[in-house]
């Protein structure tokens, strides 16, 4: 019996490497963890990308402090638009538009000119299919801007239409 009985330090001392190892493989892997967290924040929030000087150009120039100068705005003038809207009725209401597209660049009036009849024919399609109660108030005015310039923006592709600006909306 007293030859099987092992001494207490040898018990002991076999099984600290092992958990002394563990402990370092779950501080590393936690420290990483934290790491990687931060790392993750700061680059979401913009502070990472900053530090490194990988910044997109609008961004680069406000933190050098250079304001990039604005661009004028480029306006297209569009012809009056005169369609019958969809009511009921012996005499059909109708809408006539003056309006102007608001253009990203200067390139784009080129595009846009030459897609006009496609554009006219678009617009003028759409607005035959109005009601007269859909365009009442400004949420009607605002949705038919919205779906203007959705057309246009499918018409030319390439070209980039910002806004839609009305100069008359009249409807009799």
């Amino acid at each position: 019996m007293a030859g099987k009985a092992k001494p207490a330090g040898a018990e002991g001392g076999a099984e600290a490497p092992r958990k002394s190892g563990k402990k370092k493989i779950i501080l590393l892997v936690g420290l990483l963890l934290i790491l990687g967290g931060a790392g993750a924040g700061l680059w979401v929030t913009g502070i990472l990308p900053g530090l490194l000087g990988m910044l997109p150009p609008e961004e680069a120039h406000a933190a050098a402090g250079a304001v990039p100068a604005p661009r004028p705005p480029v306006f297209l003038d569009m012809p009056d638009i005169t369609a019958n809207l969809n009511a009921p009725g012996r005499r059909a209401p109708y809408l006539r538009i003056r309006s102007r597209l608001e253009l990203a660049r200067p390139e784009d009036s080129a595009i846009l000119a030459a897609a006009m009849p496609r554009l006219l024919d678009l617009y003028t399609t759409y607005l035959r299919e109005m009601r007269p109660e859909e365009l009442r108030g400004s949420a009607g005015t605002h949705r038919l801007r919205e779906e203007l310039m959705a057309r246009a923006n499918l018409v030319a592709a390439p070209a980039r239409v910002v806004d839609v600006l009305f100069v008359e909306i009249l409807v009799q």
